[in-house]
């Protein structure tokens, strides 16, 4: 299939250079023998589609060059980003307390210290808003003029530049969800040895919101939706469009809902529709799978030849399964190897899926089979482990929290294909190191929640179109549909329906329960039966390497205390 376009060593060294998060923005290289992209481009389509490739690629990129991290799949961003969202709440907890990123967002504790996972996330978003700025500077109308570029090719330069600006705009949606007031730089920004200025929440919404908008009319270059899969189209548009406005009384003080209502409208209109199978959405083919595909707006693409990484989906793979899980028999979820890293807690499963029946325990309290049941569709990615790895029903020290065999796993994200079975697959998982599941971003049954939501907060809580939605999304889960829509059961189907695709702190956060004292989990903020946390902890602190290398950022509120 069409995977994001390779890329050649000079042009990635091109773009490269002088580019560092971490300094100034926006500066050519000040060695006059260095390669820049004014020397890469010309009235050739292959270095344009490079350019492209790069910006894609930031999505995925595990590259050191900047970055004062340790491991390079924790630098990657889908993965820094999950860390942030699901680590941080009752839905996911790390074992690795050596890490140095991992106590402190396990536990609600974290500070204005560096943290890897918040340094990830500000890196990549900033570096992907910088690859952005200069391949739109770079395909202007009048360097193209310059250049001799054929009216064909500018026509179809006009459409990648349209892709590069939704990127911009996701990168800078997630360091606006996560650090609220990032640097904040355009194509149209003083270029040189100028340090970036930072942009108020507020500012950096309005501009994301504002170039949806453009991106989403009848005369813009974007594809049309459904048609350029996994890069993005005016689909993609809609749906980070309806996200933003779900969360705009967070970002703005402003709540959106009539206009959160119409961009999901918007989407509903362009023909997408749900998967059959809820568990073929993560599977190793979902990118090839025709019936899956019609329900993503919005993916990152990995391929375990093309895209070989240690965070996204390999991350959530690998990490879900412990050492022992994996043998020469037995590979659950089509990688060769555990890295006993990612789990959920009881209390998690038992509040929002119910199990009717779960193994039975030894006289340690240990589960003695992997078996349960739960009657919801969505929740049956649970594992419990094999051997040595047998699940406790819960965390009982904070130390237990660092150590795998507690907790039970997640193995929503699946590398098998959908049409095999484990054993059909297990000759090729002891050689599959990378993932080659996509990550969806994006998909509609996150737009069918925010529509409900939407109708909940314009006091419509009846509206039959919501319930409609709400009812797709129970037939396939195979439970029953709500007659009604409530905060109660949007908090609970989106923790069902979403669980562990990166959604849960900034949902927590609209509902104004991440921080609080009156909805607690095992171990949030740093104790066994939970406790709140200060409010300004609801964004993180922009990384100290950030503030000193750049005198015109002001730290987040509560962290300069």
């Amino acid at each position: 299939m069409n995977r994001y376009l390779k890329l050649t060593g000079a042009f990635c060294v091109a773009l490269t250079l002088g580019t560092s998060c971490l300094k100034d923005l926006n500066q050519l290289p000040l060695n006059k023998t260095d390669m820049t992209s004014e020397a890469v481009y010309g009235a050739n389509e292959t270095a344009y589609l490079q350019g492209l490739a790069k910006v894609y690629f930031e999505l995925l990129s595990c590259d050191l060059t900047d970055l004062d991290i340790g491991d390079a799949g924790a630098s990657e961003l889908i993965r820094a980003y999950w860390s942030l969202n699901e680590n941080s709440t009752d839905e996911a907890k790390c074992s690795w307390g050596n890490d140095a990123w991992v106590r402190a967002i396990n536990t609600n504790t974290w500070s204005d210290a560096a943290n890897d996972a918040s340094l990830a996330v500000y890196a990549r978003t900033i570096h992907g808003v910088t690859f952005a700025n200069e391949y739109l500077k770079q395909t202007d109308e009048k360097n193209l003029d310059a250049r001799g570029c054929s009216d064909e090719l500018k026509a179809r330069i006009r459409q990648y530049r349209a892709e590069v600006r939704f990127l911009r705009a996701f990168y800078y949606f997630v360091a606006m969800d996560v650090f609220g007031s990032p640097a904040f730089v355009t194509e149209d920004s003083p270029f040189g040895a100028v340090n970036p200025s930072q942009g108020t929440r507020e500012q950096v919404f309005e501009y994301i919101e504002s170039e949806l908008k453009d991106l989403v009319k009848d005369d813009s270059a974007m594809p049309a939706a459904r048609s350029n899969y996994p890069r993005v189209d005016k689909g993609s548009c809609y749906g980070l469009l309806a996200r933003l406005y779900l969360n705009a009384e967070v970002y703005t003080g402003t709540p959106r809902w009539a206009d959160a209502k119409a961009a999901c409208e918007a989407v509903v209109g362009l023909g997408y529709g749900l998967a059959s199978n809820y568990a073929d959405l993560f599977r190793g083919d979902n990118g090839e799978n025709p019936d899956v595909l019609k329900e993503i707006l919005f993916a990152a693409s990995y391929n375990a030849e093309q895209s070989q990484s240690w965070g996204g989906t390999g991350f959530l793979t690998h990490a879900a399964v412990g050492e022992k899980d994996v043998t020469s028999k037995a590979h659950p979820n089509g990688v060769n190897g555990g890295w006993g890293g990612l789990r959920t807690t009881i209390e998690f499963v038992n509040k929002y899926f119910s199990p009717t029946r779960i193994p039975d325990k030894d006289e340690e309290g240990r589960y003695t089979s992997n078996e349960y049941v739960i009657a919801d569709k969505r929740g049956q990615f649970f594992f419990l482990g094999e051997g040595d790895q047998l699940r406790y029903e819960d965390i009982p020290n904070e130390e237990a929290i660092y150590q795998f065999l507690y907790g039970w796993s997640c193995l929503k994200f699946n590398n098998i294909p959908h049409n095999m079975t484990e054993e059909e697959f297990n000759e090729t998982a002891k050689v599959k190191e990378y993932s080659d599941i996509d990550f969806p971003v994006i998909r509609l049954a996150e737009i069918y929640l925010i529509y409900a939501e939407a109708c909940l907060n314009l006091n419509d809580a009846n509206n039959a179109t919501a319930l409609g939605y709400l009812k797709q999304l129970s037939d396939r889960a195979g439970v029953a549909a709500p007659k009604t829509i409530t905060k109660d059961f949007l908090v609970a189907e989106r923790a069902r329906e979403l669980m562990w695709e990166g959604h849960r702190r900034t949902d927590l956060i609209r509902w104004g329960l991440f921080n609080s004292d009156s909805f607690v989990w095992p171990w949030k903020g740093g104790v066994k039966s939970g406790k709140g946390f200060p409010e300004y902890m609801n964004v993180f602190a922009l990384p100290p390497q950030e503030m000193s290398a750049n005198p015109e950022l002001v730290q987040n509120p509560g962290y300069t205390d």
